[in-house]
């Protein structure tokens, strides 16, 4: 099928929907837009995936620094600029645990903040999309009677349950832009949730080790992440 047939099908697939479908149809490309750069910042930044900061922590609670600090390689989640501030503070040796917290809680908003851009966006396409559907079967629905009012006495059946199944078209349309966004927008919100709960396990961990003067307590970091798995899983 050649592009110019590809064109007239969805010409006359928006003209068929009516205006409802080519504002959903805008909608979807917009959606889609938003996912595809949600899931690449998402994958360059390694949000969700603490993998490195949790391989990061395990060194330090050996008193492997050097290896730690290896192991964080170049910082780009939340979770590894937490922990490699808390690793800073710890070398530090004199820092206050309070400011440290509160360098740790500054940067991980900053992130946090430029993980949730676009979200509400993409929330507010799957709450709105099947309202738009609705919408235009209602309208269809209106249409269709009211040319079955006119035609009078010579009603046609076929007139009507075309109309019918052209305004049902809109709902379908809208469902089918809703329910993949919301999906994604599911999977991406517990990502931005596993960062969250990386950031103040493997973080306090550090700043435990400061304070206690010892090594981290790695049976507590492996609960933390534990009782994660075990949520996420819910």
């Amino acid at each position: 099928m050649s592009f110019a047939d590809i064109l007239t099908s969805v010409t006359g697939f928006l003209e068929l929907g009516g205006p409802v479908v080519a504002v959903l149809a805008g909608l979807s490309v917009i959606a889609l837009t938003v996912v595809i750069l949600k899931l690449a910042q998402f994958w360059l930044q390694r949000v969700g995936r603490p993998g490195r900061s949790e391989a990061a922590v395990r060194l330090w609670a050996h008193g492997r620094r050097r290896e730690a600090w290896q192991a964080l390689g170049d910082i780009r989640s939340a979770s590894e600029e937490a922990v490699a501030i808390a690793m800073q503070a710890a070398e530090a040796g004199n820092a206050d645990k309070a400011l440290v917290e509160e360098d740790i809680a500054r940067a991980a908003t900053r992130r946090l903040h430029r993980y949730n851009s676009g979200m509400k966006g993409l929330d507010a396409i799957a709450q709105i999309a099947p309202l738009l559907g609705l919408f235009g079967t209602v309208l269809g629905m209106i249409e269709a009677f009211r040319e079955l009012q006119s035609a009078g006495n010579a009603v046609d059946p076929s007139l009507l349950a075309g109309g019918i199944w052209v305004a049902l078209l809109t709902t379908a349309v809208g469902l089918a832009v809703a329910m993949p966004v919301s999906l994604v927008v599911t999977y991406l919100e517990g990502q931005i949730e596993n960062e969250k709960v990386a950031i103040e396990t493997l973080a306090s961990a550090v700043l435990l080790e400061q304070a206690r003067g010892g090594r981290v307590d790695v049976a507590e970091v492996e609960e933390a992440r534990g009782y994660e798995r075990v949520a996420n899983a819910h």
